[in-house]
């Protein structure tokens, strides 16, 4: 499992993203780059990590689901995800 400080960090950026999106997105339509330098660093999209929803870890990370590889496998091998079943031909 990730360190609860990664997850928790990963989510006061979040709220920042949220906080200024409004913002960010007028200056861009304005194209001022300067008032874009002002706010801060987490304020960007770009500096969020995908993370999975159970353990927090960020390698591997099926979108779709939300998951890592490794928690996905486990929840579809105990029949926790609707609709997913191990395949066999």
């Amino acid at each position: 499992m990730a360190r609860k400080c990664w997850i928790e960090r990963n989510k006061r950026k979040a709220k920042t993203v949220a906080r200024y999106s409004d913002l960010r997105h007028k200056l861009k339509k304005e194209k001022d780059y300067v008032g874009l330098t002002m706010l801060p660093r987490d304020a960007s999209p770009t500096r969020l990590v995908n993370r999975c929803e159970v353990t927090g870890r960020r390698r591997a990370f099926l979108r779709r689901f939300r998951l890592s590889r490794i928690t996905f496998r486990e929840m579809a091998s105990h029949g926790m995800i609707p609709g997913v079943t191990k395949s066999s031909w």
